[in-house]
């Protein structure tokens, strides 16, 4: 039934926009003058209390065709046959009501001074004016709110409750009824502030508070849910979800008071409520002047430039205009992708696409010679900790060997900068990644030799979204209809958007001094089930019910929780306060790294996975390698 109603007010909308679009002078200026002659008949009428005398019954007819000529006239006069209805506003309607002034004032003088027509009654020509400029305004009106509301209250729209009775609230509403095409109905407010409860929005009622989501949605046969509240914290997302308790409501969201700075509110910035919705934390605040000084004119190079932090330090270098962001990427596809991308987004910008591997030196020395870098930010790394336990030699290959590959040919080449992006597995290791990762962090002190090029670390946590993260996992887990596979119930891990941790890291590289190991404020640890549940609810679907959430055990190298700072680092702040500086002692003598990664070298060369990793275990004081994996 619903279907049919839709197509039927489809089908009549066409056919009578087809008559406007070929007739349209015609019919407005035909109703116009009906409407002054239906005016100035119920003048007449109302005049004589529905008894018109025959005498003024006689001028009336002789009357009509002048009054309505002198008003059409006038309308004309004043542009109302150019105006669409749909979109009469304010001066239309002023319009209207000068025209009718003129033609009052032209009609009487017409009838008394030109005719003679002292018989006519003034009354008459004054309530024809009035009521003429009654009906037209009342007609386009009419064809307004025909327009506007009856694809909004017809079957095939989607009834909304809006979250926020303020002004993003009410923008979004006005636009919803401004424009029938968005097809959405709201029908109610839910708002905490209780003055506002009980009140009416543009003809929507107030009805309750976050806390009454589901009874909104049940009573108001709501088909989704709109967060109209720019401003939200993701304290109060979360409360929204937790409200709607499990239910099968889609929600969507305005974008932040920043993101709206440049547009107006409308239902084109509605978009779904996003995992980051839940999880952002307060807007970094990042030093501009700063950051243009450190990368504006220079010569940047980004290893791993196709990767998930990587490609995003590429696009935030960028907006800096450096001289030259050359892209180092060894997987062609990617790098081809991110190429296309930072051109169309920065035509004005100077990229180059390298193809090489941060293990053969001489392509590596190839692109610094060429290119002479002033900045390297080195992303690229194997970081998927279950495969690197069972490739343990390829953790090393890439991220021990291919380091000091790239950071050794950037001190013979006077690179100023060199800032590696590590992270929290670093701490106190249980896995392959983690222990290499640490042995790079020691590799960056160790190089750090003023007045050479300064070293610098930048440590971090997950990123969401990030290829290998469990975002994606779960994504694609949800959308097979399930199960979700979590590891433990208990799992905790940090968590930052792609965006968040870069801003952070180009921060972090304007302090670093050499020697450097900066640690991100990652807020607070995030259970992994936590996240699966509202993932889970942002599809739509009911954990545990639609979508079922399985645990199958830590897998081999993966930590309960997570760590930022070892039990002997010392923490410092920094001049940012997102920002902490991580204080060790070296972990080795000297010399003694260098023996310890030619050693390496060797069982890498020889091909034995159990000897490197008890090689990592003995380089490595806090990492004790689980031998027992039958792959090696």
């Amino acid at each position: 039934m619903k279907e049919f109603a839709g197509k039927t007010f489809q089908i009549f909308s066409a056919l009578f926009g087809q008559i406007l679009l070929r007739h349209r002078l015609l019919v407005v200026t035909g109703v116009q003058v009906g409407l002054i002659v239906f005016a100035n008949l119920i003048a007449f009428s109302l005049r004589f209390e529905g008894d018109i005398p025959s005498p003024y019954a006689q001028r009336m007819l002789q009357g009509l065709p002048f009054v309505a000529v002198v008003h059409a006239v006038s309308l004309w006069a004043f542009g109302m046959q150019r105006g669409l209805w749909r979109y009469v506003g304010i001066h239309d309607l002023g319009r209207i009501l000068w025209s009718s002034v003129a033609g009052t004032f032209f009609l009487y003088a017409a009838f008394h001074w030109v005719f003679g027509w002292t018989d006519y009654p003034r009354s008459v020509i004054i309530l024809t004016g009035l009521l003429s400029a009654g009906f037209l305004a009342g007609i386009r009106l009419a064809v307004r709110w025909f327009r506007e509301w009856l694809p909004i209250i017809g079957p095939t729209s989607r009834r909304a409750v809006i979250i926020g009775a303020g002004n993003a609230g009410e923008a979004l509403v006005r636009d919803l009824q401004a424009n029938p095409s968005h097809n959405y109905r709201p029908v109610a407010f839910l708002d905490d502030d209780r003055i506002k409860q009980k009140s009416r929005i543009h003809g929507v009622p107030v009805v309750g508070g976050i806390h009454d989501i589901k009874s909104a949605v049940k009573n108001y046969d709501a088909q989704e849910i709109i967060v109209a509240i720019p401003s939200a914290t993701p304290e109060l997302m979360r409360r929204v979800l937790a409200a709607c308790d499990n239910g099968q409501v889609p929600i969507k969201t305005l974008p932040n008071v920043k993101q709206l700075l440049d547009s107006p509110i409308s239902m084109q910035r509605v978009r779904p409520l996003s995992l980051e919705d839940l999880l952002q934390r307060e807007p970094i605040q990042t030093d501009l002047q700063e950051l243009h000084l450190l990368l504006e004119g220079k010569n940047v190079l980004v290893t791993g430039a196709g990767g998930s932090i990587g490609s995003e330090l590429c696009r935030q270098i960028s907006r800096y205009r450096p001289a030259v962001l050359v892209l180092f990427e060894r997987h062609e596809n990617s790098l081809y992708a991110l190429d296309l991308e930072l051109r169309e987004s920065f035509p004005s910008c100077k990229i180059v696409a390298a193809i090489g591997d941060t293990n053969v030196s001489e392509r590596v020395r190839e692109v610094l010679t060429q290119y002479s870098p002033e900045l390297i930010f080195h992303a690229a790394a194997h970081k998927h900790v279950p495969l690197m336990e069972h490739n343990p030699g390829e953790a090393v290959r890439n991220n021990v060997f291919g380091t000091r590959v790239v950071a050794e040919i950037a001190l013979a080449t006077g690179v100023e900068r060199f800032v590696l992006i590590s992270t929290d597995k670093a701490v106190n290791p249980t896995s392959v990644m983690g222990a290499t990762k640490r042995i790079t962090e020691c590799l960056m002190q160790e190089m750090n030799r003023p007045p050479g090029t300064r070293f610098t670390v930048v440590r971090f946590g997950n990123v969401l979204g990030s290829n290998g993260s469990v975002v994606p996992l779960f994504s694609e887990q949800i959308r097979k209809g399930g199960p979700v596979t979590d590891t433990h119930p208990d799992s905790k891990r940090y968590f930052l958007t792609i965006p968040e941790s870069v801003q952070l890291v180009l921060q972090a590289s304007v302090l670093g001094q050499g020697g450097d190991v900066f640690v991100l404020d990652m807020g607070e640890q995030i259970r992994v089930a936590d996240l699966a549940k509202n993932m889970i609810l942002l599809s739509g679907h009911v954990p545990d019910k639609d979508i079922k959430i399985t645990y199958t055990g830590l897998r081999p190298g993966e930590k309960l929780y997570e760590e930022l700072f070892g039990d002997k680092e010392c923490v410092e702040p920094t001049s940012h306060a997102k920002i902490k500086r991580a204080i060790t002692h070296a972990a080795f003598g000297p010399g003694e790294l260098d023996r310890h990664i030619e050693e390496l070298d060797h069982l890498l060369q020889d091909g034995h996975s159990d000897r490197i990793v008890r090689k990592l275990g003995e380089m490595v004081s806090s990492y004790e390698p689980d031998l027992s994996d039958a792959s090696r």
